[in-house]
């Protein structure tokens, strides 16, 4: 759901409200300069006008297209404490010392646990995995985690997409004479914890050039600058070889991709060449993983809405690690059950999922809130995350919810427009509201006293009330352009995929059909709408996700109408030919 400033745009074809209740409203481009992009890079004057709108200028074209690792990869020694940390893990694998990695159990911390240990085991050496159990430990470091650690001997234990805020586990890892090394993302605070180093480009002292990196990508970044100082220090040898670092950029793809990152810059050199990396398949965990789900092509959508779904099911409602050893295991074998366990974990999750989100439907009260605040608990705190998304959805307000558990909530949020809700939270903790939390603007995590729930909800209600009547909002759908029926074929599609990989800050471009007519409807699967309409003499095939229950299923149900259709242009293979399949995300009457 995209959100705008009211009366900032013209309607689209004049939709001021869709059957989804949005203001459809155009991408902005220059016209001219999008003809020069179009005659000078030899491409469709459709793909220059999606370039032009995203930002794209005659410039940075080609690399925009071709996104290569050389042109946007910086010095890892230009982030604070990069280079400290790198001497100390070098340090610590030169004498032997015992270390661990404490990952969050999400795809980005799994991505960066498993990159870490697959470096560490082409060093010779191994690290200790530990990511916390999400309900009785909740995210990040913990005291009681960080003694049982020094119990076992770990001498340097490296937090990745976590870490940032963790004062009390941070300083009980000091007390038991343990260094803590920090690869994160997350927003940070004046003051930091006693890390021997905190590498976080959303650091308050850096300059915010990469705070769109995922932790993953903060991690490889630190992979290269400490492999660049074991090679200093002569580490390697003709019979301990340097490893091939581009190898697992397989790793770094997927995490970026599945934290819902900017897909701009850095990150979209990373996840370009990582999907191909990944499309290889030399990744045990991965292949198992796509094969369970049935993935035939490993592009952005494969990642982030069939892989990472899995991945992260592990730690919402099964074994935190599971994600962690499926993705840096070198035994099919084992990669095999795992993917097959995740799976199994991911059905189980959806089935979780539903029924938390019904009742969380049936609780809402949104006319006196200017956001979605629900408690109950009867709710797994593994689900509370997507549940918040579905609401955040449904509602188009920020979403918090909250599963309670004896006398302390754990809640996961998530925002609409400018509305920057880790902002927010943290001020609540700082305000003494809250056991912990943090995130950033679009999602945020907490832990709350349930005697301070209500208060919680007041505090939080009143700032984003606040701002929302500063800044008002109304939901909108961006289109790229009107296209016709007929031109809807395989080479227009093969244009769209030059535009990848598609993400936060490089969104796939989305299109309208106007007066289709629905000749066929049917329900499929978990309540999807799938149609057959004509446009313009051409006979085209569309799908409507989880719609059969609101106002955009029932309009394609009942047919009839004419009606313009907005939808992203995707590939649909079927007994090995590809078809082209109309995602459909809205629809309004045809005037």
């Amino acid at each position: 759901m995209d959100y705008k400033h009211v009366m900032t745009h013209q309607a689209f074809l004049g939709i001021e409200k869709s059957y989804t209740g949005r203001r459809w409203i155009g991408r902005d481009y220059d016209e001219r300069t999008a003809l020069a992009l179009s005659q000078r890079l030899g491409v469709s004057d459709v793909i220059a006008r999606c370039m032009n709108a995203r930002g794209i200028g005659l410039e940075d074209a080609q690399e925009f297209l071709d996104p290569k690792l050389r042109d946007s990869m910086p010095n890892p020694s230009s982030f604070k404490d990069m280079d400290k940390a790198a001497a100390r893990f070098a340090e610590a694998v030169k004498t032997g010392e015992a270390m661990a990695v404490f990952g969050d159990y999400d795809v980005d911390g799994a991505t960066s646990s498993a990159l870490l240990i697959r470096f560490a085991k082409a060093l010779g050496i191994s690290l200790r995995l530990y990511v916390p159990d999400r309900l009785k430990e909740g995210y990040g470091p913990n005291s009681a985690a960080m003694t049982a650690l020094a119990k076992e001997g770990i001498r340097l234990v490296l937090c990745v997409d976590c870490g940032t805020t963790a004062y009390e586990a941070l300083e009980t890892a000091k007390s038991e004479g343990m260094d803590v090394i920090v690869l994160d993302h997350h927003a940070s605070e004046p003051a930091l914890p006693p890390a021997v180093a905190l590498v976080n480009p959303s650091r308050i002292d850096e300059n915010g050039t990469f705070s769109y990196l995922a932790a993953v990508g903060v991690t490889y970044l630190f992979v290269i600058a400490a492999n660049r100082s074991l090679r200093n220090a002569g580490y390697y040898t003709a019979e301990r070889p340097q490893p091939d670092l581009m190898r697992w950029l397989d790793l770094v793809a997927m995490g970026t991709v599945c934290d819902a990152v900017k897909l701009t810059g850095l990150n979209r050199a990373l996840v370009a060449q990582g999907l191909k990396i990944a499309a290889q398949k030399h990744n045990p965990g991965i292949a198992a993983l796509a094969q369970t789900a049935g993935v035939r092509t490993m592009d952005a959508y494969a990642a982030g809405f069939m892989l990472g779904p899995r991945i992260n099911a592990g730690g919402r409602i099964g074994e935190s690690d599971l994600g962690a050893k499926l993705l840096s295991t070198e035994d099919p074998s084992e990669a095999e059950a795992l993917a097959r366990r995740m799976n199994d974990l991911n059905a189980e999750r959806r089935g979780i999922e539903a029924d938390v989100l019904a009742e969380a439907e049936r609780m809402v009260q949104t006319e006196s809130l200017p956001m979605v605040f629900v408690a109950s608990d009867n709710w797994h705190p593994g689900v509370i995350g997507i549940v918040a998304s579905r609401l955040k959805d449904k509602f188009r307000h920020p979403a918090l919810v909250v599963s309670l558990d004896g006398d302390i909530g754990k809640g996961s949020g998530r925002s609409i427009g400018n509305i920057d809700l880790g902002a927010h939270v943290i001020a609540a903790r700082q305000a003494g509201l809250l056991i912990n939390g943090g995130g950033h603007k679009m999602a945020a995590g907490l832990t709350v006293d349930r005697a301070k729930l209500d208060a919680l909800r007041d505090f939080l209600a009143e700032r984003i009330g606040k701002q929302m009547e500063e800044d008002p909002l109304v939901p909108t759908l961006t289109l790229d352009g009107l296209v016709a029926g007929p031109a809807l074929q395989p080479e227009f599609l093969k244009q769209i995929e030059r535009l990848g990989p598609f993400g936060s800050g490089n969104s796939e471009p989305r299109f309208a059909l106007a007066d289709c007519k629905i000749v066929r409807a049917d329900v499929v699967g978990e309540k999807h709408v799938s149609v057959v309409f004509t446009q313009g003499g051409a006979r085209l095939r569309g799908i409507a996700f989880r719609a059969m229950e609101n106002e955009l299923g029932q309009a394609l149900l009942k047919g009839g109408d004419r009606l313009y259709l907005a939808g992203h242009v995707r590939g649909d293979e079927w007994q090995g030919q590809m078809r082209i399949q109309l995602h459909i995300s809205d629809a309004a009457a045809a005037t």
